[in-house]
């Protein structure tokens, strides 16, 4: 059922018909949840076009447009309708994130970043096109356990290199992990070694298990 909603949601994007397109995701979400929607529903039909637009395959620049807005319009609703626990007693570690150096394709960084706060985790947001020494610095700033970085193409993918090499010329590779992501993290996933992640989640939804799994694991190593 949610494989033909994502590729009804597809054609109504492509259609440029978001009238349709958010009454698609919307009925769903008032039965499932918003959350559930965006990650069953949202994301899927997201990375068919992605692909789509990869390949340079019957995308047009405002055919992206609309899938852009319509789920920056979706996220946006669903943090509202939905918004994060307040309850300080349930907080997780801290985490920066943004997308890397020449990356600028935000949707995804801001799906985890609602999903990593519902979760608890303190989230910082740098935006887009974010060096290396910034994410570090940023992390050294407000205390983070995590960076997560973002990537959506393999060219700017190769730019999180550059953070390892920040973290390890300054020592904080036991202090700080960094967590990477992005379309081409799904389609590739040896990318995660070559650029030196120390993990990385399938999509937005499971992003908390592999940040939480991070997290207490480096609180473990603490402990002993």
């Amino acid at each position: 059922m949610t494989e033909t909603l994502a590729n009804k949601l597809v054609e109504a994007m492509m259609d440029a018909n978001r009238d349709l397109a958010h009454d698609l995701l919307e009925t769903y979400a008032e039965e499932h949840g918003y959350l559930q929607a965006a990650s069953r529903i949202l994301e899927p039909a997201l990375v068919i076009i992605g692909e789509k637009w990869e390949s340079s395959r019957d995308v047009s620049l405002a055919q992206a447009y609309v899938a852009a807005k319509v789920a920056g319009d979706f996220m946006t609703l669903s943090a509202s309708k939905e918004p994060a626990s307040q309850d300080h007693k349930n907080r997780k570690g801290t985490v920066v994130i943004g997308n890397i150096e020449d990356d600028y394709h935000s949707l995804g960084r801001n799906m985890v970043s609602i999903f990593l706060e519902k979760d608890g985790w303190v989230v910082h947001d740098l935006g887009n096109d974010v060096l290396a020494s910034e994410f570090v610095d940023k992390a050294l700033e407000h205390e983070a356990d995590i960076i997560a970085v973002s990537a959506m193409m393999y060219s700017t993918a190769m730019n999180i290199r550059k953070v390892r090499e920040e973290l390890i010329n300054r020592k904080l590779q036991d202090k700080i992990k960094l967590v990477v992501g992005g379309a081409v993290f799904t389609l590739r996933p040896d990318l995660v070694d070559e650029v030196g992640g120390d993990g990385t989640a399938l999509n937005a939804i499971k992003a908390p298990e592999i940040f939480n799994t991070i997290y207490y694991g480096m609180k473990q190593k603490e402990a002993l």
